[in-house]
């Protein structure tokens, strides 16, 4: 079982909470992250609870559940947050009272990309397993936790070595709810190597 006593924040928030396994964050206003990309603002606020690895090769996967949020841009989710300009985050994004966004973020050297499918926003929670191979990265959701759908695969540039990684919440605009988190598991890398065409020689 993952020991969540091993994990530390950045930027703790007011009120959090761990029972057992399963850690909550009662998210504030005005919190998020993001990178100048199309809005021209650079928000670096939201509180993540993580824990560092050098390992190169891994899969960590958690259960978020966000069934109090309510308001636009309320989220929770999986995060690697190296520092403000260097980061990865997947989450359900609450949207409206149809549908919610269901993507991630990718954010290089300061700027962010943001890739989105909608959702129904009957969808209350969801699986996140964040794979590593090195410097590159894989992000893929789960409504069960057994029938994985990739999401992304993407590059950080500043992602190799040690890395810091593990979960977030926040609300963007005026509002708070609470996020929990359950089955938080680190193992070996569920994304397999290429077996496709061979690497380019450098």
């Amino acid at each position: 079982m993952f020991d969540v006593s091993t994990m530390s924040w950045t930027r703790e928030p007011k009120e959090w909470a761990i029972d057992g396994g399963t850690v909550s964050i009662t998210t504030e206003p005005g919190t998020d992250l993001w990178q100048r990309t199309y809005y021209h603002f650079r928000n670096d606020n939201a509180p993540a609870l993580q824990f560092e690895t050098s390992e190169p090769f891994f899969s960590f996967s958690v259960r978020c559940d966000f069934a109090d949020a309510h308001h636009r841009f309320d989220q929770c989710g999986v995060v690697m947050y190296l520092d403000s300009e260097n980061w990865i985050k997947g989450s359900v994004e609450y949207e409206n009272e149809e549908f919610c966004h269901l993507g991630s973020v990718v954010t290089n050297h300061g700027w962010s990309d943001w890739a989105t499918t909608e959702v129904p926003v009957t969808v209350r929670h969801m699986w996140y397993r964040l794979s590593r191979r090195e410097d590159d990265y894989r992000i893929e959701c789960s409504e069960d936790g057994e029938r994985w759908r990739q999401m992304r695969v993407c590059h950080l540039h500043e992602g190799g070595g040690t890395v810091r990684l593990g979960i977030y919440a926040c609300s963007p605009e005026d509002s708070s709810f609470t996020a929990r988190f359950a089955n938080l598991d680190l193992g070996p890398c569920a994304w397999e190597a290429h077996d496709g065409q061979a690497p380019d020689e450098e």
